[in-house]
């Protein structure tokens, strides 16, 4: 079997070019992330999924960031809404709610030809986490991060949709958003170990986690994506033998050019790199700089995909009413 390329890619916008898909037949990306950009309407959305498949030559994982709240890139009509997951976070019925939440997101994205969603969000939340990404969390200590996030794991595999776990080893003590800066951490090691670290370990059976651009100072001055060392703390320490993905190569935490990024990410110990706006000639030279899976990364990314499963039965209808009389109630505010 061609290994994959080591790279999931997004396009530019609701159709492949000629150019995006001569890259992924050349390239043949393990998998493509979908973007506001791409989402049109349904039938768009299939016929996008089918493209990028066919260019990729093969059955390619396409994901999404459908969390609810603010990031989610599918509303009404082609998706439900969801308020964010910390607001759920302090009801009595929260670990039905977390199920629920993602049972029926991932009936949605099946429906849509999508199999992969960038969830569970297992960064612990503290009053200091920074808004572009407070209210995405789960919780506000360690069990409580654990236990939501296991329902959402358990909803997104009975609808058949791989789930993504971020942000790896935790991001939860960044007070900048790594999109624009990079976040540092001066926690004692003691402290990640019982806190942010032990969340992911409880997780580390699964088949797909997302890296986290933020230097945890006491342990290495390099970004976690970009650090052999963070590497090793995944891999040893919490355990993880899954695909291990990059977040976004391209957000400005990060320096050098997306190459450079891509290639360093890759020594450290990345698995796959992400890289999501859709810029053709950024693609082009990150494929041409980190090319293909070596072995181990190729074992890994074909466990994750046979991971992959049918939905389970279950009467939609019914979930769809259970979530509704949820939502009917009055909302639950972020925890302080």
């Amino acid at each position: 079997m061609t290994a994959f390329g080591a790279v999931i890619l997004g396009c530019a916008g609701a159709t492949l070019s000629h150019s995006e898909r001569t890259l992924f037949s050349e390239t043949r990306p393990f998998g493509f992330i979908l973007f506001n950009r791409n989402l049109q309407d349904a039938n768009q959305i299939r016929a996008l999924c089918d493209g990028l498949r066919e260019a990729a030559g093969h059955d390619a994982p396409i994901f999404i960031d459908q969390e609810g709240g603010r990031v989610q890139r599918l509303r009404p009509p082609l998706a439900r809404d969801w308020q964010p997951p910390l607001d759920d976070a302090n009801a009595p019925d929260a670990e039905r709610r977390f199920y629920l939440r993602a049972r029926l997101i991932a009936d949605e994205l099946r429906t849509l030809g999508i199999d992969g969603n960038c969830i569970p969000t297992l960064d612990i939340a503290r009053p200091e986490t920074h808004a572009v990404l407070r209210n995405r969390c789960y919780g506000t200590d360690r069990d409580t991060v654990i236990r939501h996030g296991r329902a959402v794991v358990q909803g997104c595999l009975d609808g058949g949709v791989l789930p993504v776990m971020k942000h790896m080893p935790g991001h939860g003590l960044g007070t900048l958003d790594s999109h624009l800066d990079l976040p540092r951490v001066a926690t004692d090691r003691g402290t990640l170990d019982k806190q942010d670290f032990a969340v992911f370990k409880a997780f580390a059976e699964l088949p797909l986690a997302m890296t986290a651009h933020l230097v945890f100072e006491d342990i290495d001055p390099r970004p976690a994506t970009l650090s052999p060392v963070m590497n090793r703390v995944m891999r040893d320490q919490i355990g993880f033998d899954g695909l291990l993905m990059t977040d976004d190569i391209s957000m400005r935490a990060l320096t050098g050019t997306v190459p450079e990024r891509g290639i360093a990410a890759r020594k450290a110990g990345c698995d796959v790199i992400l890289h999501c706006n859709g810029d053709l000639t950024e693609m082009q030279a990150l494929c041409a700089e980190v090319g293909a899976m070596d072995t181990q990364a190729q074992a890994r990314a074909e466990r994750a995909l046979m991971a992959r499963a049918a939905p389970k039965p279950v009467d939609i209808a019914a979930l769809r009413a259970e979530a509704d009389a949820f939502m009917a109630l009055d909302p639950h505010t972020d925890p302080a």
